[in-house]
């Protein structure tokens, strides 16, 4: 909480045309690639395509448009995540388990894709999956402060700010977030919840949030933390007016390239790297296959 909170005289003040600023300046940039979107299209932005068209082109177009598939992995993500958001409304102290199983109840009630997947697992799979995101929910109640009502906790906050006509549209969905602005004054902070160790472009994920918020808001977050459940570790960042004019900048290189790759013709430049293990064209990517013969290590190690 120490880090989380701050008192009213440490809450930056921002100026009230901020969003109107940062609007113009997106949409002035944004209008030539909006001009290049076929008609009756519109052009949706989440931080995974961003990050996926910032890496390897060659890993964007091979899997831009692919029909998305639940695997045990996605699943268990979205149980915990719909576990936790459970946890903050829950009387009494629950148990892991017990809000697993009820966010795994919900999830199968509902009308979302989830339910055919989960419906369809096996006994044993699904008591796997089960598992493991019980592992991930008692990670995040053994160690993340318990949440009061006064902070107004938001547990899978959708974000969504549209753009040149709704040509294109910036869009989110915030794990966590506690507080709120005070008219101009920010107070609000967003949190992703992460598994594993640290990656850059964590930080990316959380500013194009922080841009959604304030095109959304017009006060910006008081600041992004990313929350690793393994080591009970925050990285925090906080929000200035640099944070938000480089994330403008890397929203509109983001469109322009992706209406170029999709619409243009335009050939891919191919970045080799670690997801070339998992790229589905690296078996004709030559590229690629050098990379992996350079820097794999045979033994396993």
């Amino acid at each position: 909480m120490a880090v989380l909170g701050a008192r009213p005289h440490e809450r930056p003040a921002f100026d009230p045309r901020l969003r109107n600023e940062l609007r113009a300046q997106l949409e002035g940039a944004l209008a030539p690639v909006a001009e290049r979107i076929p008609a009756g299209e519109t052009l949706w932005l989440s931080k995974y395509l961003l990050g996926l068209v910032h890496g390897c082109e060659g890993l964007f177009l091979a899997q831009d448009g692919a029909p998305f598939a639940w695997s045990p992995a996605t699943a268990r993500g979205t149980i915990s995540h719909k576990a936790i958001e459970l946890s903050i409304a829950w009387r009494g102290d629950p148990a892991a388990g017990e809000l697993v199983d009820a966010a795994l109840a919900n999830l199968i009630a509902s009308t979302d894709s989830i339910s055919d997947y989960l419906t369809a697992l096996t006994d044993g799979e699904q008591a796997e999956v089960r598992g493991e995101a019980t592992e991930r929910v008692n990670l995040f109640l053994e160690c993340f402060p318990p949440l009061e009502p006064r902070w107004r906790p938001v547990a899978e906050s959708r974000l969504r700010a549209e753009l040149n006509g709704n040509r294109i549209v910036l869009a989110g969905k915030v794990d966590l977030s506690v507080g709120r602005a005070h008219g101009t004054r920010a107070g609000k902070v967003l949190i992703d919840l992460k598994t594993g160790g640290f990656a850059p472009h964590h930080h990316e994920d959380l500013r194009f949030y922080a841009l959604i918020e304030t095109l959304r808001l017009g006060v910006p977050p008081r600041l992004l933390a990313s929350y690793y459940l393994d080591g009970a570790r925050l990285q925090e960042e906080v929000v200035t007016l640099d944070t938000l004019g480089s994330t403008v900048e890397r929203v509109v290189a983001a469109a322009g390239l992706i209406v170029a790759l999709r619409h243009d013709g335009r050939p891919p430049v191919l970045k080799p790297g670690l997801p070339c293990r998992w790229c589905p064209q690296r078996s004709t990517c030559e590229v690629g296959q050098q990379h992996l013969r350079e820097h794999d290590d045979p033994s396993g190690w």
